[in-house]
């Protein structure tokens, strides 16, 4: 039987993919591409069409079986298919530093580089090229044999110890419940949860209910549970996950595995010349250095904390006289915050949820991205997916294909928590002249529909769809057709998020919530009222919101900045430190954050968690642009497009976003909007 990952399909035969398909599809390219890849190297005279277009076909052939198999591993997780990951990682780790080491290959692009029609190349092409000789610079190319070698072991080690990371804090996650026969523990929690619960309990065979740690299950705790004692209890079990502590100490331990990622990371930045792995980090980001984001960071927490302070001890004035609590705990913050916000403004997540149905959200979406972008969204039932929550969608302009995408929103047992956007084919045109289009994997953790109700979101639940969805168009709108710079790809990772936090504008305003919102049961729009009390809460409590991501952001940066081995950082004792210095929420000793953080130890926000906040500040202020005009108007909308999202990585995203703005960025645009500046001259 032919294996399904090997064919050139656009969209994978899902149906047809078993595990036993992934190990020996993986070989088969491995080995092929080592065959091609030592004749293309040994050319005299190597050029685009007989150097550059080949490898981007290797790399594309290996991208589509990879996607798929990566995809599978973080959506349908069980044993059989980790292992298989696992193994398979190795080999591509391997087999990735054994090409950016490969001095001929190094050699070759070079040659294409110094040609006199170098020059007549496009600019995508070019900046291609250009990228591909820094990243050979950046795989250790240069290195001596003996160095080479050391780089090759640091690179397979860490691409094993951030794979445990990662399956440690899954297994954490899964492994802790909570069982309740009694509803009067729950008391406070809303209906939409406690359904939630009923199900998780039917599943494990259990009467009453179940709390997990899942976002769709911890959050309702944490925020409306009045069972104070049980409040504390989850959010112990969730903060010292895969820790040294807590319900499970040492079981999923990742205290160990940190320090060697660390150590593995700072060695590897230490063989190509850098001081430190923050540095590394750098080297392709827009920040120029690591004085500049430690800067941009502390002016942001010098606007933010004063604020975040003020919100912190009025939240501790009300918790005292309106409950009487006068030792305000962590774990009471969510609680009494969400208390404090319904008395303020009347409105909380759970009055807004019935106006939220997912379809609706889902089906506005698309309708909000149509009017922007001028494309067309169609879903295809008959698309074949990996469980029967996701779905295919194709995206049009004038009945012509753009791209396609997948979206699979619901939580389930074995899928990996929260919500990203990954590529499953890049758009790019082969050396035949054929137009490979994007495909794009959408995927969120949302609480699924209970039986036949359908499922309801939290606005929190509506603005991370339209996040993911940000990204999602960045990959898909691109018309870059050089593969290494399209949509996503060679885009500078702090300004990756650009597009995504741009995009949730759109949640906010009120034009674009009558496409959004109605209620489930009767289809009325948002009521007046309700949606003035939502705009108007949306800012509450931003200080503290601000001050978490800075502090999530300082911890990244601080710890890979000042590594060094002689006496290297401990990672729990830094994030004491960056608590210490920015944050306005008391922690508890047993609070074991670093332990859980896989963005930085198990995905690619190492030393670059402070994008999020770098984009936010591009995407508040590209967005001011729409508030000078209409949040609609056809010629911004299309400006964004051809600016932002067509180009991809194939120019500086500094320039992209000078053509779109007109200007530099400013950072007041992002004070302005999360109503710190506003907040601070109120005070």
């Amino acid at each position: 039987m032919n294996n399904p990952l090997l064919t050139a399909d656009l969209l994978p035969k899902f149906d047809h993919i078993r595990i036993e398909h992934m190990e020996p599809a993986i070989d088969q390219i491995l080995s092929d591409n080592r065959m091609q890849i030592q004749n293309l190297a040994s050319q005299q005279d190597p050029s685009w069409d007989t150097l550059v277009q080949p490898m981007q076909a290797l790399d594309d052939r290996l991208n589509n079986a990879w996607s798929v198999i990566s995809h599978l591993n973080g959506v349908m997780n069980n044993e059989e298919i980790r292992k298989v990951h696992k193994r398979c990682l190795e080999k591509l780790t391997e087999y990735g530093t054994e090409v950016s080491q490969n001095e001929a290959l190094c050699e070759a692009f070079k040659k294409v580089a110094a040609r006199p029609d170098f020059s007549k190349l496009s600019e995508a092409q070019r900046k291609m090229v250009n990228n591909t000789l820094r990243d050979f610079r950046l795989g250790g190319v240069d290195l001596p044999a003996d160095k080479k070698k050391t780089y090759a072991n640091l690179s397979r080690e860490l691409a094993d110890l951030t794979s445990r990371f990662s399956d440690n804090v899954l297994d954490a996650t899964q492994h802790w419940y909570r069982h309740i026969t009694d509803e009067k523990e729950l008391a406070g929690v809303p209906e939409s949860a406690l359904a939630g619960a009923r199900q998780a309990a039917k599943q494990k065979e259990l009467d009453g209910y179940v709390i997990t740690l899942d976002f769709p299950s911890f959050y309702p705790v944490m925020t409306y549970c009045d069972n104070r004692e049980l409040r504390r209890e989850v959010y112990e079990a969730f903060v010292t996950r895969a820790s040294d502590v807590g319900p499970d100490a040492g079981r999923w331990d990742n205290t160990p595995i940190m320090g060697e990622i660390l150590k593995r990371r700072h060695a590897k930045a230490k063989l190509l010349g850098f001081s430190n792995f923050a540095e590394r980090s750098l080297a392709t980001k827009m920040a120029s250095g690591v004085d500049e984001v430690l800067d941009f960071l502390h002016q942001l927490a010098d606007k933010s904390k004063p604020v975040a302070e003020q919100e912190m001890a009025e939240l501790k004035t009300f918790a005292k006289e309106e409950y009487g609590v006068d030792d305000l705990q962590a774990w009471d913050v969510g609680y009494y915050s969400e208390k404090l916000r319904q008395k303020r403004y009347d409105i909380s997540s759970e009055v807004l949820r019935p106006w939220f149905p997912a379809q609706r959200v889902i089906s506005g979406l698309f309708q909000v991205t149509e009017k922007l972008f001028d494309v067309q969204i169609e879903e295809r039932p008959e698309v074949e997916t990996w469980h029967e929550n996701a779905t295919a969608y194709r995206i049009s302009r004038n009945g012509e294909d753009i791209a396609w995408f997948y979206l699979d929103p619901y939580a389930r047992q074995g899928k990996r928590g929260g919500a990203w956007m990954a590529d499953c084919r890049v758009r790019w045109r082969n050396q035949q002249g054929s137009l490979q289009l994007p495909v794009a994997f959408l995927t969120c953790n949302f609480t699924p529909p209970v039986d036949d109700r359908p499922a309801l979101l939290t606005h929190d639940e509506v603005t991370t769809l339209f996040h993911e969805f940000g990204h999602g168009l960045h990959h898909m709108l691109t018309q870059v057709e050089v593969a290494d710079v399209s949509g996503i790809n060679g885009v500078a990772w702090d300004a990756v998020e650009l597009p995504s936090q741009f995009l949730e504008n759109w949640c906010w305003n009120p034009e674009s919530l009558e496409l959004i919102a109605s209620h489930h049961e009767t289809g009325e729009p948002l009521p007046r009222d309700l949606l003035d009390k939502m705009l108007a809460a949306k800012n509450f409590q931003a200080g503290m919101q601000m001050v978490r991501q800075l502090e999530f952001s300082l911890f990244d940066f601080r710890l890979h900045a000042e590594f060094n081995e002689e006496s290297p950082v401990n990672p729990l004792e830094v994030y004491r430190e960056v608590r210490k210095e920015i944050a306005v929420v008391e922690s508890p000793e047993f609070n074991r954050f670093p332990n859980s953080f896989s963005h930085i130890f198990a995905g690619g926000y190492a030393a670059g968690y402070y994008s999020y906040k770098w984009a936010e500040v591009l995407a508040a202020d590209a967005f001011s642009l729409f508030e000078e005009t209409d949040i609609f108007d056809p010629e911004t909308g299309r400006s964004f497009r051809e600016n932002i999202l067509e180009m991809g990585g194939s120019r500086e995203p500094a320039e992209l976003f000078k053509a779109f703005r007109g200007r530099e960025p400013n950072i007041e645009a992002l004070l302005k909007q999360s109503g710190i500046t506003d907040h601070q001259s109120a005070a």
